[in-house]
Formats: structure tokens, C-alpha cells, sequence
């Protein structure tokens, strides 16, 4: 056997039978009140029986006015419970760890405005976007959403959540001195602007059952992220044990970093290097073979979060296991060949628009 088929424990208890995590992708296949479809059931649900050790969702928006793009699905209100309770469900009769991706888009959600009833929100009032800043209470009730999210997801019967701090959403754009000019703790220095993320994972370790699994998904570059900012907030995750593990989403794992300074290895090897603590360390970003996933193994993270690889190889994990030199499904794919591996018409839709190359005409 290899790294990748090896179990994995996390701090709360929990223990994936190996190292496969399936990324939160976008998809656009709920009910547009954020409520589950059968098409958002199924394609989660065929990754957790493909082998997928630990199964997540789509990220699920915390509030009405956090929507980031149509067909989302939801967890800011109870009504969303019963649903994400058949998905916990259906996720953990295969044996695979079921997580929600708790999230907001904040001005990202100008993305799809006109399903808004109300304006765009942001940490700082952002012309370009059309979204107002919060004020220093809305932020508190911010903070309480994304802890109320998780207390949902437990409630439905999930083993635990991601925090989505990642790819210019709302907990990104407190992050970014770029974005973020408050001039109350939520801003100011590296403290005061990550200080909204350590709020909510306290509130959820305070306010969830011991055995819950809390992760934090962060992202390195773009979106007004500096790399060394974010290394110094990984740092602190992995060596403070809040949190069971971070997710790190390169974007391509096995770049380099786009700022000058920081170039000569990869950004895959610039977390690798951090100390750690019991925090479980995850990588993200174009691994879409075997030989892909055992470099991230090979460079010291304890798992892999597979993203397009996972779309076009529902089992991608039981395949590896079969044969750990098995070739992943060729693009672009056929809309048959996308039904086939649990996508539906119209997360093929979405995906024809935004990476053409990827759908066969």
C-alpha cells in the first residue's frame, strides 16, 4: 500500500480512511432558495462512494446576501437543514467523512446581483464593486452566521465544516489591506484583519460537540493576498491546534509564487516547510494524475484535495487503489460522459462556460 491509501486521524478523533479529499467546487445545481436538489445529491454522493475519504460540499452561503453564484446551496436558514441532512447522510453510508464549506461572497457576490435582495456587502465600502462596508456590528453578526452555519451542519449530521477564508471572498477581503481600510480590530494589522477568522473558529470549537472537525481553507495569491501575510496566519493554524486542518488552495501546486521575492521554490514547498502541530496539512491545485497526487504526498502534506480530477473520475480514489498507475479520464468529455460521472446538464453548462476545454462540442 501506499501513502495515499494510508488512513488519516485528525485531532477531534475522526479518521479518514485515506488521504483523498474531495475540493469544494462550485457547481450551480441547487434549488435557487439554497435548498438541496437531487442533482447536488447525487454528484456528491457518487464521489463518496467512488473512495473519496473525506467528501465536501460546494461552498454553502451563510447568508442570503452571501450568494456567489446561482444555484448555490445554502445554510443560513433552517429550512436548509432537512436537505443537508439526506446529503450527511448519503455521504456517510460510504464510509467517507461528510464536511460543509461554510461561505460568503461579500462584493464577489456583484457576481450575481440580480439575485440579491439587498446590496453587496464588503469589510470596506468598494466603489468598483458597487458593495458597502459593514459596520463593526454587522461583522459580529457575520462572525455569529458562520458559527450558526456550522451549528446547521452539525445539526443535519455533517462531521464537521471548512471555513472558507479563500479566493477573494468575504473573509478574504478582510484579510487583504488592499480591500480591508477599517479602522476597527476587524482592521488595521495583520491581527486586526484576520481577526474575524480566529473569532468564528473559536466560536465553533466553543459552540460544537468536541469530535466536530473544523478546517480552514486559505489561498496564497490573488485577490490582494501576500504570501508571506499568509504564511504567517498558516503558521499560527498549524501550530496552535484550533483546528483539525488547513486547506491550502495554490491554484497550480507546483508553481512558483508570483512575487518576485519569494521565487526559487515551489508555493506547494513554501507551506511544506512550516512548522506544524496536530493541524493536518492539505495542498489543492491542478493534481490531476496519480504521479501529481504522490509529489504533494511526497513533499510532506498529509492529503490531497482533488478538484477537476474528481469531476472526471467520480472514483478516482478506488481506481488508485485498483492501480496507482490507472489513467484518469482524457478531456474534453462528452455531456454523456459527464451525466455518466454524476454531473448534471447544468454543472456541464457551467463548466462549458468557464473552461470550454473541458466539454466536447
Amino acid at each position: 500500500m501506499t501513502d495515499l491509501t494510508q488512513p488519516l486521524a485528525f485531532a477531534s478523533g475522526a479518521t479518514m480512511k485515506n488521504r483523498f479529499m474531495l475540493a469544494p467546487l462550485t457547481n450551480c445545481q441547487s434549488h435557487a432558495d439554497g435548498t438541496l436538489s437531487d442533482d447536488e445529491y447525487r454528484w456528491l454522493t457518487m464521489r463518496a462512494e467512488g473512495g473519496f475519504g473525506l467528501t465536501m460540499t460546494c461552498a454553502a452561503h451563510v447568508q442570503a446576501i452571501g450568494q456567489g453564484f446561482p444555484g448555490q446551496l445554502g445554510i443560513w436558514d433552517d429550512k436548509h437543514i432537512e436537505g443537508l441532512t439526506r446529503l450527511a447522510e448519503g455521504i456517510r453510508k460510504n464510509d467517507s467523512i461528510a464536511l460543509v464549506q461554510l461561505h460568503h461572497a461579500g462584493m464577489r457576490s456583484t457576481l450575481v446581483k440580480d439575485l440579491l435582495d439587498g446590496q453587496p456587502v464588503c469589510p470596506s465600502d468598494n466603489e468598483r464593486d458597487g458593495a458597502r462596508g459593514l459596520t463593526n456590528a454587522e461583522t459580529k453578526q457575520l462572525i455569529e452566521d458562520f458559527i450558526r452555519g456550522a451549528e446547521r451542519a452539525q445539526e443535519a449530521g455533517f462531521d464537521g465544516v471548512e471555513i472558507h477564508g479563500a479566493h477573494g471572498y468575504i473573509l478574504c477581503q478582510y484579510f487583504s489591506d488592499k480591500i480591508n481600510h477599517r479602522d476597527d480590530e476587524y482592521g488595521g494589522d495583520l491581527d486586526g484583519r484576520f481577526r474575524i477568522l480566529f473569532e468564528i473558529i473559536d466560536g465553533v470549537r466553543a459552540r460544537c460537540r468536541k469530535d466536530f472537525i473544523l478546517g480552514v481553507r486559505l489561498s496564497p495569491e490573488r485577490f490582494g493576498m501576500k504570501l508571506a501575510e499568509v504564511k504567517e496566519i498558516a503558521g499560527r493554524l498549524l501550530t496552535d491546534d484550533r483546528v483539525d486542518f488547513l486547506d491550502m488552495s495554490l491554484w497550480d501546486s507546483f508553481k512558483e509564487p508570483e512575487e518576485d521575492e519569494h521565487k526559487g521554490k515551489s508555493l506547494m514547498a513554501h507551506f511544506a516547510e512550516l512548522k506544524r502541530g496536530t493541524t493536518r496539512l492539505g495542498a489543492a491545485g491542478n493534481i490531476r494524475t496519480p504521479e501529481d497526487a504522490e509529489k504533494v504526498i511526497a513533499a510532506g502534506y498529509d492529503y490531497v484535495l482533488l478538484g477537476r480530477a474528481g469531476m472526471w473520475n467520480h472514483d478516482f480514489p478506488a481506481l488508485y487503489a485498483g492501480n496507482a498507475r490507472f489513467e484518469p479520464t482524457p478531456t474534453p468529455m462528452t455531456r454523456a460522459q459527464l451525466l455518466d460521472e454524476g454531473i448534471s446538464d447544468t454543472f456541464a453548462t457551467y463548466i462549458k462556460g468557464n473552461w470550454p476545454q473541458y466539454v466536447a462540442d
